[in-house]
């Protein structure tokens, strides 16, 4: 499961699928502020030797497990960078009314679907990806403006890229405390905590 959204989320923001290694997988994510992300299901040996090994900054570790269990297998260097949630979705229908003078804006495609929510006066109020792979379907990068909170416009987000969802495929995203409280009103559950670990810049 955790394979399958590592690689839907990859094509979701259009980088580089993971690979195999040191026992989980690796995405290279190249970008100013990350260099690239380890994933794990489970502590082993290869989460110890990379976490050993490994003394460049912006090198992210992400464990199915709390933030304890991965501290306690990294050099004291590692420090926590975030904690989250791993959830699945209800795999059911969902429908949630749109504002007065909003519309949406959705960009279809057969693997990824890009949604945006534009306010009256043009702007994107809130908006999120979608993205399929495996058997898997992920909800990704779900945000709203500051100054459209708290009209529903999250629920619109998730309803309408729900609708794209094909039988069978299994509903999984990543949330924050903020996230999990939303995702739980709407009938998600979680699954494993989300710890990250870092390296950071000197």
């Amino acid at each position: 499961m955790i394979a399958a959204w590592l690689h839907a989320r990859s094509l979701s923001r259009g980088l580089p699928l993971p690979v195999p290694d040191h026992g989980g997988w690796r995405v290279d994510t190249g970008s100013a502020s990350e260099t690239r992300r380890h994933v794990f299901t489970a502590i082993g040996p290869g989460l110890r030797d990379l976490g050993a090994a490994t003394t460049e900054p912006r090198v992210f570790v992400k464990l199915t497990d709390t933030p304890a269990a991965l501290l306690a297998v990294l050099p004291p260097r590692w420090r926590i960078d975030s904690v989250a949630s791993v959830m699945a979705g209800p795999m059911a229908p969902r429908t949630a009314p749109l504002p007065p003078g909003y519309r949406i804006e959705v960009e279809p495609g057969d693997t990824v679907v890009v949604l945006r929510i534009l306010a009256p006066d043009g702007g994107i109020a809130a908006s999120g990806r979608s993205a399929r792979h495996d058997g898997v379907f992920i909800y990704d990068q779900i945000v709203t403006a500051e100054p459209h909170r708290r009209r529903g416009l999250g629920r619109v987000v998730m309803a309408t890229l729900g609708s794209h969802r094909r039988e069978g495929e299994r509903e999984i995203l990543t949330a924050t405390a903020d996230g999990e409280a939303l995702y739980t009103t709407l009938g998600w559950t979680v699954v494993s905590p989300w710890s990250t670990a870092v390296l950071p810049a000197q």
